[in-house]
């Protein structure tokens, strides 16, 4: 990780990623709780941590996804997927307000595709991005 990376993921973790971070833990915990779910809460999970700390990280599709991960990503949007975009799109609002939040605002609208459809999708480095895209 790179000193810049370093620094803004500890500009984001105070700014927004804590409070995403904890929106989809707590999808998750719902999850969880609903047993049938426990995949969503796997990936709900996931996301957290990626949420948390975004910056020297992307997300890069799987390709051993398939039909189950549509059917999967279509049910997540419909009971978690929605309110957890609408949080990085109400997060990313005051951000875009300062000179300083302004990369964290694209950042957290950056994050609404990986919030509306996770499954089928891994979290890789940035310079494994491109390589793992490639294949």
């Amino acid at each position: 990780m790179t000193p810049i990376n370093l620094i803004l993921n500890i500009l984001w973790l105070i700014f927004c990623g804590i409070w995403m971070a904890i929106a989809y833990a707590v999808a998750a915990l719902v999850c969880f709780i609903l047993i049938i779910t426990i995949p969503f809460g796997i990936a709900a999970l996931r996301i957290a941590g990626y949420v948390l700390w975004p910056f020297g990280r992307t997300t890069v599709e799987r390709r051993d996804a398939g039909a189950p991960s549509f059917v999967g990503n279509v049910i997540w949007v419909i009971f978690a997927g929605w309110w957890l975009a609408l949080g990085h799109l109400v997060t990313s609002i005051p951000l875009f307000l300062s000179i300083i939040g302004i990369p964290f605002g694209w950042a957290n609208l950056k994050l609404i595709p990986i919030s509306l459809m996770p499954l089928g999708r891994d979290i890789v480095p940035t310079d494994q991005g491109e390589f793992a895209r490639s294949w």
